[in-house]
C-alpha cells in the first residue's frame, strides 16, 4: 500500500501565520503538523509516500526531506492546474498511484490512535473504498454521510442542513477504482472536484465501500482555535522521561507536571512551569509563568510574561508584562510591554487578517 498526503492549499483562515509558513509546517507540541500524518502512515507499514504540494513549494521539502528519517521514500507531486478540490489531488497523482491501493490522508488532520483498524478492514473485506467518520460540532463544514437503515447511500458536501453530526475525517483508503470515479465526476457549483462526489460515485456504481467511526479524537486544524485544540490534544498524549535533563534549570524554578525542555535552554530566576508544556532548544525563560498546553519553540526568549494554552514559534521574543492566553505567536515575532517605551499606549503594526485583543 502506498500513501498520498494532501499538503497544498493556502490556508486563508490561518493568516497572517500562513503568509510566511506553510500550514502543514505549523508546529503542534513543537513538531510540524505534517510529521504527525507521516508517523501515522508509517505505523501501518507504508513505505512509499507521495506528498501533494503547491507549484513552486520549497519549504515542505526542506523540513520533511526524502523520508529517510522515517525509513520511507517520499516523492513530491505538484498540483497542476490550481486548487480544484481533493478529488483533483488524487486525479493529479494518478500516474504515481496506479496499480496498488493507497491511503489518502489530509495533512492538516490530527487523529488519536492507529490507522491500523481502517487498513485491516479495507484488506479483510476487500473493499474499493474505506471511509473514516467523526462526530463534529459543525458538520456543515465537511462532507457528511447519509446513512439509511444502517447503509451508507451517499456523501453530501458541506450541506446547509446536515442529517447527522458525522463528517468525513480526512482519512480515505482506495483501490484503483477511485481513478474511475475522479475522472467521471464533474466540478461542483464551487468549481471543485469534490471527494464527496467521488465517494458517492463509488457507492452508486456498486463498488464495495466500507466505513468506521473514529472512536478517539480527530481534529481538522482549519482555524486558529482548531490549532490550539490540536496542540492540546497532542500534548495530552505525550509522555516525557527525564524531560529537563538537557536544560539548565535555576534554583528558584518550580516545575510541576509533564514538562519537556530542549537542549541548551536556560530556565532561571523565579519561573513556574506547570505542564503539560514543551519548550524547544536554546531558549531562555526568566521571571515568567508558563502554563498548561503551551508549546514554545527553539531560540525563543520569554521574560516577565505569563503564558498559557498557546503556541509560540521559533525565535519569538516575549516581554509582555502581562498574561497571554489562547494565542499563536509566529516566528521572529516580538511582544513587549507598553511600559517599556514612551509615550505609554499600545503600539501596533498589524498586518492583513490579523487578530488582536488589547
Amino acid at each position: 500500500m502506498k500513501a498520498l498526503i494532501a499538503a497544498g492549499g493556502h490556508a486563508t483562515r490561518l493568516r497572517p501565520i500562513t503568509y510566511t509558513t506553510n500550514k502543514h509546517l505549523i508546529p503542534l507540541a513543537n513538531k510540524p503538523m505534517i510529521f504527525n500524518a507521516i508517523e501515522k502512515i508509517v505505523e501501518v507499514g507504508v513505505r512509499e509516500i507521495y506528498i501533494n504540494i503547491n507549484p513552486g513549494e520549497q519549504e515542505i521539502q526542506r523540513y520533511v526531506g526524502d523520508g529517510a528519517r522515517w525509513g520511507v521514500h517520499i516523492t513530491y507531486v505538484e498540483q497542476t492546474g490550481g486548487p480544484k478540490g481533493l478529488a483533483h489531488i488524487i486525479k493529479n497523482a494518478e500516474g504515481f498511484l496506479r496499480g496498488e491501493p493507497f491511503l489518502f490522508y489530509l495533512g492538516d488532520n490530527i487523529i488519536l490512535g492507529s490507522l491500523r483498524r481502517f487498513v485491516e478492514q479495507f484488506q479483510t473485506e476487500q473493499l474499493d473504498c474505506m471511509l473514516a467518520f467523526a462526530h463534529v460540532s459543525d458538520p456543515q463544514r465537511f462532507g457528511v454521510p447519509v446513512i439509511e437503515n444502517g447503509k451508507l447511500v451517499r456523501i453530501e458536501e458541506k450541506p446547509s442542513n446536515p442529517q447527522t453530526d458525522l463528517a468525513q475525517a480526512g482519512i480515505y483508503i482506495y483501490s484503483d477504482s477511485i481513478f474511475t470515479a475522479v475522472n467521471a465526476i464533474e466540478p461542483s457549483a464551487r468549481g471543485e472536484f469534490e471527494i464527496s462526489d467521488a465517494n458517492t460515485y463509488l457507492i452508486a456504481k456498486g463498488y464495495k465501500v466500507g466505513w468506521q467511526e473514529i472512536t478517539g479524537w480527530w481534529k481538522d486544524t482549519g482555524k486558529p482555535e482548531d490549532l490550539l485544540e490540536g496542540n492540546q490534544l497532542i500534548m495530552d498524549e505525550l509522555h516525557f522521561a527525564d524531560g529537563t535533563k538537557d536544560a539548565m534549570i535555576g534554583p528558584k524554578v518550580r516545575i510541576q507536571g509533564r514538562v519537556k525542555i530542549g537542549k541548551g535552554t536556560v530556565v532561571w530566576d523565579n519561573v513556574l512551569i506547570r505542564g503539560p508544556v514543551v519548550i524547544g532548544e536554546n531558549s531562555s525563560i526568566r521571571e515568567s509563568y508558563i502554563g498548561p498546553y503551551t508549546a514554545i519553540g527553539n531560540h525563543c526568549t520569554v521574560e516577565n510574561t505569563e503564558i498559557e494554552h498557546s503556541i509560540i514559534m521559533d525565535n519569538a521574543q516575549l516581554n509582555a508584562g502581562t498574561r497571554i492566553v489562547d494565542s499563536i505567536v509566529g516566528k521572529n515575532a516580538r511582544i513587549t510591554s507598553t511600559k517599556e517605551t514612551l509615550p505609554l499606549g499600545h503600539k501596533l503594526v498589524v498586518g492583513d487578517n490579523s487578530q488582536v485583543e488589547v
